[in-house]
C-alpha cells in the first residue's frame, strides 16, 4: 500500500530559479496557494539543491504548471540533481524553452506564475518559501497530475 501523501492527485509543477545567465528547473509537488489577496503561494524546496542555491541569489522565480505531454521531463528535471546534471543545457539542446517576461521557461507549459520571494522558513529537509504572485499566464487548462506519474511508474 502506498504512503498517504502518494495517493492524492495534485498538479505537477516545475520551479525555475535564476541567477545571472544561469537557471535551473526542478519538479515540485509541495506547492499550495495560501492567500487570495495578495495572491501568495508556499513552495517547499529541498535543502542542498541547485534550486535552493539559485533561489538564495535571486528575488524572483517562475512556477510552471506542467502540461500532460511534459511527463517526459520528470526524470531529467526531478530525478537528477542540478549539481551534477546541466538541465539548462539539456532543455536548450532539446529546444524546449521559450521566453516569458525575460525569463527562460518551458514552452507549452499549462501556465506560468512570476513569483517574488517574500519569506523563507527552515522546515526539516526542505525550506518553505512564501512567494507573492506578480504576474501569471494560463496557456491550457489541461495539467499533468501526480497520479499520471504513478500510473506510468515514473514515480513509485
Amino acid at each position: 500500500m502506498r504512503r498517504p501523501w502518494n495517493i492524492t492527485n495534485s498538479t505537477v509543477y516545475s520551479l525555475a530559479t535564476y541567477s545571472d545567465q544561469l537557471f535551473n528547473m526542478n519538479i515540485c509537488t509541495y506547492v499550495t496557494g495560501i492567500s487570495r489577496k495578495p495572491k501568495l503561494y508556499a513552495i517547499a524546496i529541498e535543502e542542498k539543491s541547485k534550486t535552493l542555491e539559485l533561489l538564495n541569489r535571486s528575488s524572483h522565480a517562475v512556477l510552471q504548471i506542467l502540461a500532460p505531454h511534459q511527463e517526459t521531463l520528470i526524470r531529467s528535471l526531478g530525478q537528477k540533481s542540478g549539481h551534477s546534471y546541466d538541465k539548462q543545457q539539456y532543455l536548450k539542446k532539446k529546444n524546449l524553452l521559450t521566453q516569458w517576461h525575460d525569463y527562460a521557461v518551458l514552452s507549452q507549459a499549462a501556465g506560468y506564475f512570476l513569483l517574488k520571494k517574500q519569506q523563507a522558513i527552515c522546515t526539516g529537509d526542505h525550506q518553505l518559501f512564501i512567494f507573492e504572485v506578480e504576474r501569471f499566464k494560463t496557456n491550457s487548462e489541461q495539467t499533468l497530475q501526480f497520479q499520471t506519474l504513478v500510473e506510468k511508474r515514473i514515480i513509485l
